[in-house]
């Protein structure tokens, strides 16, 4: 997925994978993933998607700043 924000490009296929974290199986209407990313130039991202009755019924890519991504790591 590739989405801009602030003028910045954020894309899962040329990003770095950092952790990912799956919820439930596959098809739950309430299971989710989401997955850390950071680019080349050290932004760091979190896409988001799951099923419809989850936290992220659509897929998403939000902005993190590092000290957020760091403090994401350690709660997941």
């Amino acid at each position: 997925m590739v989405k801009t924000i602030r003028k910045k490009v954020y894309d899962t296929a040329t990003a770095s994978l950092v952790k990912k974290v799956t919820y439930g199986n596959f098809g739950d209407p309430a299971g989710y993933e989401t997955t850390l990313y950071v680019t080349e130039d050290g932004s760091y991202f979190l896409y988001t998607n799951g099923g419809a009755e989850s936290p992220y019924p659509v897929e998403d890519i939000v902005s993190l700043t590092k000290v957020n991504a760091k403090k994401w790591l350690e709660e997941n």
